[in-house]
């Protein structure tokens, strides 16, 4: 059965049953590899995407459900949040493998638009999702402390 799914502000027909994860519809059938596989379980963050703009793991959401949703991955993160995310990121070199790191930028984005100026525990409090092996979590979440602040210059 195909469905269609609004990813990064094109429609993508995917030839797929209903309860495959939107995970998989991405990686394998759109070939969209920035999304990871992590736990399979929505318990490490690996696989978060936003779906009208809520960060959401893929690995446990059915295409079935998203219905005409905007789905947003990592290839398709834009705007002033994600600007000052990333360049937040890259600065302040918060990669160690980098594995985990799209997940980790699709959450950091989601709090900053929620909450533009978070304190440690409000990053503590929306992140804890989001597993890193490399335990970058102090770059992270000065990232995220930079990311604000560029967002108010």
């Amino acid at each position: 059965m195909a469905i269609t799914l609004n990813i990064n502000g094109s429609a993508h027909e995917v030839d797929a049953p209903e309860d495959m994860p939107l995970l998989w519809a991405i990686r394998d059938v759109l070939g969209m590899t920035g999304t990871k596989f992590g736990c399979g379980v929505a318990s490490c963050g690996a696989c978060t995407v936003h779906v009208d703009g809520e960060p959401t793991r893929a690995c446990q959401t059915p295409i079935g459900s998203v219905g005409e949703a905007a789905v947003t991955t990592i290839e398709g993160l834009s705007g002033p949040v994600a600007q000052a995310v990333q360049s937040a990121w890259q600065d302040l070199d918060v990669v160690q493998c980098g594995y985990c790191q799209s997940g980790q930028i699709m959450s950091a984005v989601g709090l900053l638009t929620e909450n533009p100026k978070p304190d440690d525990q409000a990053i503590d409090d929306y992140m804890w999702g989001n597993v890193c092996r490399c335990a970058t979590y102090t770059r992270i979440r000065a990232a995220i402390h930079e990311a604000s602040s560029r967002m108010e210059a």
